[in-house]
């Protein structure tokens, strides 16, 4: 849990960086909203690749080596950054790093599924990603401290700091017992085959997958065309210095971190879909509200009110491993959650579009859109609480009876 809990608060600290720098990236480079946008595009393009390529590694060869990997790639790219020479440099740079920020959330969601028991899983996965808004708000605090003296490069060379949680894994954390079980079970087999991405969309596995893939892009498309620009949005249009501007995002952090032990306290007590659901609805309602507000400190106050609604990670971290079996398990949660990623890679560049032309506060009012479709979406995919963990149950039950 302190594993996976300090590597996405890392994670969530190196997307944060983009958004938080690229006010003075665009005033240095003299970009448009339409090129810094696609900055965070090629990250979410790597992010998408590598639920495909992480997710596929964690199943294979273990849950321990993928986080120590994604770790290591999206650490030293993202403090790479602080070299670019323009913006193609950058927009490569942000590529190879997402390339290793998607692998977190799978590889953490499956640790998490395998090591904890069900009635508890929810409260505790929604925990470790309520790391998001912590490595965002220590992003924030860093942004706050650094770029008015040292400028936006030094600031990148803060995510260099995941290299202490690889440290820290290969002395204190184990193997996922259940993978290394399933292991040592397939180890004997002389036709075993290594598990594949084909898997999940086979049979019922498929209709999942796909309706669960639908699902996350809704949400994330809402919630990456908000995030990447609503730290220029604060300063552009609601006229914040780079100091207040930060402050703002600590407290819509804040109100995140809040709603991730709200939303797995109540995946625990009343299923995952249905707390979905609810998060969904408040982020629909929540956003226009939110972007037609023109008193700065009524926007202070609404923020962590807002955010309580983005956190809908949660709740899909205990929702997307139990929809498979232990041998898909990394493949099928990442894939659905991080292929969301890299299909809502094209909101920052679309929002940027709309900003130019008709202000970013109608964007970001826009992206309730997203959240919308992923509620809708929601409702065509089964309560997993407790018809699928028992399958985990069953799967336990007989390992059981083996030894025995």
């Amino acid at each position: 849990m302190a594993a996976s809990f300090a590597s996405y608060a890392f994670d969530a600290m190196d997307f944060m960086l983009l958004a938080l720098a690229l006010p003075l990236i665009i005033k240095e480079w003299n970009l448009t909203l339409a090129d810094a946008g696609l900055l965070g595009t090629a990250g979410m393009i790597g992010v998408g690749l590598s639920s495909v390529v992480i997710g596929w590694y964690s199943d294979n060869y273990g849950r321990r080596k993928a986080l120590i990997i994604s770790l290591l790639v999206f650490g030293l790219f993202t403090a790479a950054a602080a070299l670019a020479r323009g913006w193609t440099d950058m927009l490569i740079l942000r590529f190879v790093a997402g390339l290793g920020l998607g692998g977190v959330w799978g590889v953490a969601a499956a640790f998490i599924n395998e090591t904890w028991p069900k009635h508890l899983r929810g409260r505790v996965i929604s925990f470790v990603l309520s790391a998001w808004p912590i490595g965002f708000g220590i992003a924030a605090v860093l942004a706050h401290s650094i770029m008015p003296n040292w400028g936006w490069r030094v600031l990148f060379l803060c995510g260099g700091g995941a290299i202490i949680t690889v440290i820290y894994i290969l002395f204190f954390v184990p193997e996922s017992q259940v993978w290394a079980e399933e292991e040592k079970k397939s180890a004997g087999n002389a036709t075993k085959q290594r598990a594949s991405v084909a898997e999940i969309f086979s049979g019922e596995l498929g209709r999942k997958t796909i309706l669960g893939t639908i699902a996350a892009s809704c949400a994330l498309v809402g919630y990456w065309g908000t995030n990447t620009w609503l730290p220029t949005y604060l300063v552009q249009e609601r006229g914040l210095d780079a100091s207040h501007m930060t402050t703002f995002i600590i407290m819509l952090n804040v109100g995140m971190f809040i709603g991730y032990q709200i939303f797995g306290f109540l995946a625990d007590k009343i299923g995952r879909r249905t707390s979905l659901l609810i998060c969904f609805t408040g982020a629909t309602i929540m956003l226009p509200i939110y972007a037609s507000i023109h008193d700065n400190n009524v926007l202070f106050w609404m923020g962590p009110l807002l955010a309580i609604f983005f956190a809908y990670a949660g709740p899909f971290g205990s929702y997307f491993p139990e929809l498979y079996p232990a041998r898909v398990r990394g493949t099928g949660a990442g894939f659905c959650f991080n292929v969301g990623r890299g299909i809502s890679a094209f909101a920052p560049f679309v929002l940027g579009q709309i900003g130019t032309r008709y202000g970013l506060a109608t964007g970001i009012g826009l992206c309730a859109i997203g959240f919308l479709g992923a509620g809708l979406t929601m409702l065509f995919l089964p309560e997993t609480r407790n018809a699928l963990t028992s399958v985990a149950d069953s799967v336990n039950g007989s390992e059981a009876a083996q030894q025995s």
